[in-house]
């Protein structure tokens, strides 16, 4: 064990014997990324970079979250780090722990990638690159132009306030929908993405609605227009149990569900599939976000050019462990 003080701080790390990535979360050993990691590591000629979880609590103490950057940031065999859940908590925590911050981390105020850089300690916000590269496999090009659909983001984290500011940044009026509505349980996280948001010239309305009860959000869901997009940001499904609608609560007609989660009970998914008939439900999971999440951090990390046939490449190797 080593120690390597900073102004008043000492942190302790462990001396990695191997080159090794990080996944800071919440249930990591549950994630498919333990099985797919050392297949792109084979596809990118890098077999000997291992992969290792660092679970913490939701809303961890920052001393909890300074400690993980320290592991990344002194030890030289620690190469950097895919950050879920903890996002903005540990941007908040330890953002002075960095020599580089991109403009989508100081914008957003959390970061989902760590990544070195010579000497150099660096945080990325990946989310607004990779949901947007998402979002736009799953509705294709002018869709809100085309079907009239607004959006309801359940969940005003960084993976929803990232969808946001992708849309914000379509030049085409077509591919921005007219009316955004975010709903948390928590008012600081609204007001954080309402600050970010309101700093930013868009014709998109937004709209932030505070509740606890599944039931306000059945509501408003059966308030917005047909063809809209309806998000499942708050990880209700994974983290934490259940989902932010009730069993009662009807999607639009043909609207698009789209469950940010790719495991977990998935409640939300299940819901929007029992009204595929009823309703013309199109649902979409988590697994699309999850590839591009990935990638775009793990080229971050090993300085990788991702180029569009190394993608469909290391998409492939992932596809071969899912069931």
């Amino acid at each position: 064990m080593n120690t390597a003080p900073t102004q008043n701080e000492k942190f302790e790390f462990k001396t990695k014997s191997v080159p090794t990535f990080y996944f800071i979360g919440v249930t990591t050993g549950k994630s498919s990324i333990m099985k797919v990691f050392p297949l792109w590591m084979q596809v990118l000629g890098r077999s000997d970079i291992g992969i290792e979880g660092i679970d913490l609590k939701i809303h961890d103490t920052p001393e909890a979250y300074r400690a993980a950057v320290a592991q990344i940031k002194y030890d030289p065999l620690s190469l950097g780090a895919l950050v879920t859940t903890h996002k903005i908590d540990l941007y908040n925590a330890a953002k002075d722990m960095f020599d580089y911050l991109d403009p989508y981390a100081t914008i957003c105020g959390e970061m989902s990638s760590i990544s070195k850089r010579g000497d150099a300690l660096e945080g990325h916000a990946k989310d607004p690159i990779t949901a947007g590269l998402s979002l736009d496999a799953i509705i294709g090009k002018d869709y809100f132009g085309r079907s009239g659909g607004d959006v309801l983001c359940f969940g005003s984290g960084g993976s929803g306030v990232a969808t946001a500011l992708h849309l914000m940044n379509k030049t085409d009026a077509a591919d921005r929908p007219k009316k955004f509505i975010f709903t948390n349980r928590s008012q600081w996280r609204l007001d954080h993405a309402k600050k970010m948001i309101s700093g930013i010239n868009t014709d998109i309305r937004f709209e932030y609605v505070q509740t606890e009860d599944p039931k306000v959000n059945d509501a408003l869901m059966e308030s917005i227009a047909p063809h809209s997009v309806v998000i499942n940001s708050t990880g209700m499904g994974k983290d934490t149990p259940g989902s932010p609608i009730t069993s009662k609560g009807k999607f639009p007609l043909d609207a698009i569900a789209w469950e940010f989660n790719y495991r977990g009970e998935l409640d939300f998914m299940h819901q929007a599939l029992a009204q595929v008939q009823t309703r013309q439900v199109k649902v979409e999971d988590g697994w699309v976000y999850f590839i591009h999440g990935w990638t775009q951090v793990v080229a971050q990390v090993l300085h990788v050019d991702l180029t569009p046939e190394l993608f469909t490449e290391l998409e492939q190797a992932a596809a071969s462990t899912r069931k």
